[in-house]
C-alpha cells in the first residue's frame, strides 16, 4: 500500500487483522489509576503529566480554599487520566488495525525533535541521564507521540471542512461577540520615575518635552528618543486600543481629546505621560470579512472536539477500560 501523509507526517499502513482479544477483568492494585486494554496507567503516569505551571496555577488560585483546592486537583488529575487513556486507545487501535510504521520515518521525526527541543543528541541524552532515562525510552515515547498525531489527523482533522454557510451562520447569532466599544489610535510618552531620576526631576524632563513638541518637534519623534515605554520601539503607538483599557487617570484624560489634539503632561505614582488621540473609531460591529477568518478557526476547533470525542467513544466501546479511584495530591 502507498505510503499516506497524516499531519505532515508520512505513515505506511497496512490494513491487517483488527480483531481484538478478550482480558480478564483487572484486579485493584496499589497505584493503578487505569486499564486499557491491558495496558496499566499509574497514579505516578498522572502525575507526571500534569506541568509544574498547572500545579502553581491551582496553588496561586485556591490555596486559601483547601476543599475547593482539593477538588481542582482531583479535576486536574482526571483531566491528565482522560488524555492518557486516550493515548493507549488510539495506540492501541494503532496496532491492531495493523498499520505500521517504517522505522525510518521515526529517525528523521526524532532527528527534528532533538535539533528543536534539545540542540544536539548530546544535550538529549544529559537530558534523560537526569530523568533516569535511555535513549530506548526516548524512541519509544516518540513513536507514540507520533502515532497519535498521525491518527488523530486521520480521522478527525483531515475530515473537517468549515462551509461558508456555517461561517455566516455563526456570524448572524453571535454578533454581539464582534462588537468593539469607542476605539482610539493611540500614540503616548512615558517618562519613568526612577533610582536615578525622582518625579520632580522626571516631571521636568516631562515638562520639557512638552515644550518642544509645542514648538514643533513631532509627537512620534520625542517619543521614539524619550519615552521609557514598551512602545518606544513603535514611537510611542499603543495601535488601536479602548479607553476603558487604560489606567482610570488616563482613561479620563483620553476621554476628552479628539483626533489629532494631544494632552498637557499627566503625573502618576510611576511617572509622566503624554498623549494624542490621532484617530477615534466609534462603537460598531467588526464586519464579516473582519472576523471570517476567527470565525473559521472557532468552528474548526468545535468541529475537530465534537469529532475527536466521537471517534474515542467508538474506540472505548470496543475496547476493556477500567478506572480505579484517584488520588487529589499532585
Amino acid at each position: 500500500m502507498n505510503l499516506r501523509k497524516l499531519s505532515g507526517m508520512t505513515i505506511c499502513a497496512l490494513l491487517l487483522s483488527a480483531a481484538g482479544e478478550g482480558l480478564s477483568e483487572p484486579q485493584l492494585l496499589n497505584g493503578i489509576a487505569a486499564k486499557v486494554n491491558g495496558k496499566i496507567i499509574t497514579q505516578e503516569e498522572i502525575s507526571s503529566a500534569i506541568t509544574a505551571n498547572d500545579r502553581q496555577l491551582l496553588m496561586r488560585l485556591y490555596g486559601r480554599q483547601p476543599a475547593l483546592l482539593q477538588e481542582k486537583m482531583r479535576q486536574l488529575r482526571q483531566d491528565a487520566l482522560d488524555q492518557l487513556v486516550d493515548r493507549e486507545l488510539i495506540l492501541h487501535e494503532f496496532e491492531t488495525a495493523g498499520y505500521q510504521l517504517p522505522e525510518s520515518v521515526i529517525d528523521e521525526y526524532m532527528k527534528g525533535i532533538i535539533r528543536e527541543r534539545y540542540g544536539d543528541r548530546l544535550n538529549l541524552v544529559k537530558e534523560l541521564q537526569l530523568k533516569g532515562q535511555t535513549m530506548g525510552d526516548f524512541r519509544r515515547e516518540v513513536r507514540a507521540d507520533y502515532i497519535v498525531q498521525a491518527m488523530r489527523q486521520k480521522n478527525v482533522s483531515a475530515s473537517v471542512l468549515i462551509s461558508p454557510y456555517k461561517i455566516e451562520t455563526y456570524y448572524a447569532q453571535n454578533t454581539n461577540q464582534f462588537r468593539m466599544e469607542d476605539q482610539i489610535r493611540l500614540r503616548m510618552i512615558f517618562v519613568a520615575n526612577r533610582p536615578d531620576r525622582p518625579a520632580p526631576v522626571t516631571r521636568q524632563l516631562a515638562d520639557e518635552i512638552l515644550s518642544e513638541i509645542e514648538q514643533g518637534a513631532a509627537f512620534k519623534e520625542m517619543a521614539a528618543v524619550y519615552s521609557d515605554g514598551s512602545q518606544r520601539g513603535e514611537a510611542g503607538d499603543w495601535g488601536w486600543i479602548e479607553p476603558s483599557k487604560l489606567n482610570e487617570e488616563l482613561a479620563a484624560v483620553a476621554a476628552t481629546l479628539k483626533p489629532g489634539e494631544r494632552s498637557g503632561v499627566i503625573e502618576l505614582a510611576n511617572g509622566c505621560y503624554l498623549m494624542m488621540v490621532e484617530e477615534f473609531r466609534p462603537t460598531h460591529v467588526r464586519s464579516l470579512p473582519e472576523v471570517r477568518d476567527e470565525i473559521e478557526k472557532t468552528l474548526l476547533l468545535q468541529e475537530r472536539q465534537r469529532l475527536y470525542k466521537q471517534w474515542i467513544e467508538r474506540l472505548k466501546a470496543k475496547s476493556f477500560v477500567n478506572y480505579f479511584p484517584i488520588t487529589a495530591s499532585l
